[in-house]
């Protein structure tokens, strides 16, 4: 079987492809269209850390953007806004016509707030709209992060009529209430008299980092029945989470919104590059396969499933019962799965920052060297 034909058949099993990477060259070398072309890609996700990359080790592919901002004196804020929304709006013009193909399924490509808001809400709404304006392509998604204070932003920036990627949850607990701030959000939008068939959302639920916390603590408890666990907390995490979204599918809530013609806010998996060498590197691909599920993977990660990952229908709705009996027994060794989530949020939020950051110096440096170039 070749590289396109197993992911074909992901595809075919209802699982939309989405690339965990974004930088010019991909978009201006034709990369980005290949991957649609002969893989089956249908969306593109993005986060601080992908462009501190893509800016940082390819200045030529920015240069002459990088030039014109810093003869304009930008500060490095707005260059990161410059640079970023461009690359995302290009993105989208690539992935327009899938964005028409599917009637506004997928095609899409995601952008993210500042992090430095995950905390503010107000702050966070007025960057999501920001955003919006700025990319100003109707495939764009705006990356809000589902924690507290962001679940008020999302219903707000949805009410608004601006589609919305929910990212950074870890628990079915958590996942009930975002899914609850994009069913208001949608009953706003409706209010407003905005047409919900033009609004798409996604639930980023992050899946290998459940597994790196949940299996130190295993290790450290270090009984038999402990380390039985290993490498099965993760996927049955998101398997609960999946039967949280098939509880609200089935609600009159949400019944009501989808006859007005609002489309189904689908669950994401995120973080699905495989970090313990000892687990299969596509078990988060091919272990979290339904009907009307996203999965976002590192290029890497595409192509291991491309070359030898198994797909064997659905690996999600007959495994709901397996999965309760995972966090029966890891309760029962003694992991506090609430504190665990707690953890994964908290530094999932700082590790969005300090990429921030990051990319934020990255640009910053390279505007200085442009300027002196210049003078």
């Amino acid at each position: 079987m070749s590289k396109s034909e197993r992911l074909q058949e992901l595809a075919d099993a209802g699982v939309s492809i989405w690339l965990d990477d974004l930088d010019r060259d991909r978009i201006t070398s034709g990369g980005l269209q290949r991957l649609i072309d002969d893989d089956s890609v249908s969306g593109v996700t993005t986060n601080p850390a992908i462009f501190n990359k893509a800016i940082g080790g390819d200045a030529g592919a920015y240069a002459a953007q990088l030039s014109e901002l810093a003869a304009r004196g930008v500060s490095r804020g707005e260059a990161v806004r410059a640079l970023t929304t461009a690359d995302v709006r290009d993105a989208c013009d690539i992935m327009r016509p899938v964005w028409e193909s599917t009637d506004g399924v997928d095609g899409r490509v995601s952008i993210e707030v500042d992090p430095r808001f995950a905390h503010k809400t107000a702050e966070t709404i007025a960057e999501a709209k920001a955003l919006w304006w700025m990319v100003d392509r109707p495939n764009a998604l705006i990356k809000i992060p589902g924690i507290a204070e962001g679940l008020p932003a999302i219903t707000e920036v949805l009410g608004n009529g601006i589609s919305v990627n929910v990212t950074l949850i870890f628990s079915p607990k958590a996942y009930i209430k975002v899914m609850d701030a994009w069913l208001s959000g949608l009953e706003l939008a409706k209010a407003n008299g905005h047409d919900l068939s033009r609004i798409q959302s996604v639930a980023s639920f992050f899946v290998s980092r459940v597994d790196s916390e949940v299996d130190k603590r295993l290790e450290a408890i270090g009984s038999p029945e402990a380390t039985d666990l290993l490498g099965t907390a993760a996927i049955a995490n998101a398997r609960l989470a999946y039967a949280e979204f098939e509880k609200v599918m089935a609600s009159d809530r949400w019944k009501a919104l989808e006859a007005a013609g609002a489309m189904p806010q689908r669950p994401l998996w995120a973080s699905t590059g495989v970090k313990d060498p000892r687990f299969n590197d596509t078990r988060y691909v091919v272990d979290l396969v339904t009907e009307g599920v996203v999965n976002t993977m590192p290029e890497a990660t595409m192509m291991a499933v491309a070359d030898h990952g198994e797909i064997v229908g659905d690996t999600i709705k007959p495994y709901i019962g397996e999965a309760e009996q995972v966090f029966i027994d890891i309760a029962a060794v003694g992991v506090d799965m609430d504190d665990v989530y707690s953890v994964l949020e908290t530094e999932g939020v700082d590790k969005f920052i300090e990429a921030w950051e990051e990319l934020l110096g990255t640009i910053e440096q390279a505007l200085k060297s442009h300027a002196t170039a210049a003078s």
